[in-house]
């Protein structure tokens, strides 16, 4: 017999001015990062920032290439280049996005990215929190990474090493 499953996933709806100041200047550097993108073909510029347990924010930008896979989003930059440089554990991620020229609009992880992401949080057993732009200048705060990727694939399913 068939069985539904369903699943329930929250966030909150808030203004810039209902962020904690730690939120808030994570958003912020999220959203200057843009204009360090580099993003000459989808003329789509990301940025995504870091909230450190230390309170040091740190930013990266997505990484187009002409052999478009070879690019890299915003996500995968800050979060790779952060574990290439520190330990430090993550409070939160921001990401911000907009056309070349334009607003800010509401924008998502790529599946990979969020791959990636549920990876770092899982590794630090501490969620991370994350902001992503929601329509009408709206900001979604999310409690946990894991909210955008309820199926994720874990080592759990890996099989054991010899």
């Amino acid at each position: 017999m068939a069985q539904t499953l369903n699943l329930t996933i929250s966030a909150q709806v808030l203004t810039e001015a209902e962020l904690s100041p730690e939120e808030a200047t994570c958003w912020q550097a999220a959203k200057a990062a843009t204009e360090h993108s580099y993003a000459p073909y989808s003329h789509f510029h990301v940025g995504a920032a870091l909230l450190l347990d230390d309170d040091t924010i740190i930013w990266n930008t997505n990484q187009e290439n002409a052999a478009y896979p070879s690019g890299l989003c915003a996500e995968r930059t800050v979060l790779f280049g952060l574990n290439g440089h520190s330990k430090q554990q993550i409070k939160c991620m921001a990401v911000a996005a907009r056309p070349q020229h334009g607003a800010f609009v509401p924008v998502t992880s790529c599946g990979a990215c969020r791959q990636v992401m549920i990876e770092f949080e899982n590794r630090q057993h501490e969620p991370i929190a994350l902001l992503l732009p929601g329509p009408n200048g709206t900001i979604w705060r999310f409690n946990q990474l894991a909210d955008l990727l309820p199926f994720q694939f874990s080592p759990d399913v890996l099989p054991p090493r010899a």
